[in-house]
């Protein structure tokens, strides 16, 4: 089983992009998402150090647009080569962007534009507060957690164990390092604010309002959520929860523990990559990991596609769609909701019970049940497709 996924702020390095624009048809996509963007990629990717890309404003499009063209550069034909064998994929922070157009959420133009409001709303917003970041390494989870909250601090991305990042203002942030969880080593991240965080809630509006004027698409295979772990397959709630992740912790950690569950054999990350396999490396043993870094292992990167891809369930039709577990659980209907039932918009089919969590299944825009592809009191796994309905409206 295979998973792609997308790193986020602080994995991109001075000239990560040179080796790909020898390219040309890699470079001529970079020129257009540039354009689309009007960030030059080019130059910041090749060109500006590292303090010039650690600018959110740069910092943002430049991932985005380097997974999503090195994507392309390792599936030429997206529709047909990537879905047929790619089980999952996820982004980290902004790299959710990346794994959403990826899968077909949004189109590489809407990313683009999304996401350079993105990095200029969340520099607004830091710029407001005298904040940061702080990575936090080691140490027992259970007392670096008490130290964060004892120091007025949030714990902005949980990366599994011994990979929490602490965020607040940087006199909190001086006094934690003061004094620090026992066997724990601190160290400060090269971003402009305290991301993840209510100090960055200011664009949330702002991006909502974007977002809202996006049409969106179902994922064509399985798309992990930051906020929980959850497999979200409905293409409103995927941008919904992109836009309210501005201002909340990243659990990447229950991100990974979704891709145990669903037997995860292979991680392949997208330039810049190494910080999200380095970290899988550590927290998910026996799961083979491949960073695409430059073109020349494109062969290698195909090779570790083919090796470990199986194809999701969620192939795609226009005259139906599938209501999908969120997590690893029981199914329990809701009520005898037989073949040819209609459903409401937002009527509840049932939940998935586990032991972290209850949560309710729906049918965000209603339908006539066409197949129910589970029943009352089985067990599923994320992303299972649990009902096929026809929809009864017509759904961008």
């Amino acid at each position: 089983m295979l998973v792609i996924v997308a790193p986020g702020q602080g994995a991109q390095t001075p000239g990560f992009l040179a080796p790909w624009l020898e390219d040309p048809a890699f470079a001529d996509r970079i020129n257009w998402l540039s354009a689309v963007s009007d960030v030059d990629l080019a130059h910041y990717g090749t060109k500006a150090d590292a303090e010039t890309i650690r600018d959110t404003a740069i910092a943002q499009p430049l991932l985005v647009a380097s997974g999503l063209v090195a994507a392309l550069a390792l599936f030429p034909h997206p529709a047909g080569d990537a879905f047929r064998v790619i089980d999952l994929a996820a982004g980290h922070s902004v790299g959710e962007i990346t794994a959403a157009a990826g899968v077909g959420v949004i189109s590489a133009e809407q990313a683009m534009v999304f996401v350079r409001q993105r990095g200029k709303a969340m520099a607004e917003a830091a710029a407001k507060h005298s904040s940061g970041m702080m990575a936090v390494l080691g140490g027992d989870p259970e007392e670096v957690l008490a130290a964060i909250e004892r120091h007025n601090l949030i714990a902005a991305n949980n990366n599994g164990p011994g990979q929490v990042v602490a965020a607040g203002t940087l006199a909190d942030l001086e006094r934690f390092t003061a004094d620090p969880p026992a066997k724990a080593r601190l160290v400060p991240l090269q971003v402009a604010g305290a991301f993840h965080t209510h100090y960055v809630a200011h664009a949330v509006d702002l991006l909502g309002g974007y977002a809202r004027a996006i049409s969106t698409h179902d994922p064509r295979t399985r798309l992990l959520s930051n906020r929980d772990g959850h497999i979200v397959h409905n293409g409103r709630e995927v941008l919904d929860r992109i836009v309210t992740q501005v201002s909340s912790p990243v659990r990447w950690d229950l991100c990974m523990q979704t891709m145990q569950d669903l037997g995860v054999t292979g991680m392949l990350e997208m330039p810049p990559a190494g910080t999200l396999t380095g970290i899988a490396r550590r927290a998910m043993p026996g799961v083979e990991t491949f960073a695409l870094k430059t073109p020349d292992q494109l062969d290698d990167a195909r090779a570790f596609v083919e090796k470990h891809g199986e194809g999701g369930p969620l192939e795609g039709n226009p005259t139906w769609r599938l209501l999908v577990s969120p997590m690893k659980g029981i199914f329990n209907l809701a009520a005898d909701q037989p073949t040819g039932a209609a459903l409401a918009p937002g009527e509840v089919v049932g939940n998935v019970k586990s032991l972290r969590d209850d949560l309710q299944v729906s049918a965000p825009h209603g339908g006539t049940i066409v197949e129910w592809l589970v029943e009352d009191g089985d067990p599923v796994s994320p992303g299972q497709p649990l009902v096929r309905l026809h929809p009864a409206v017509s759904v961008q």
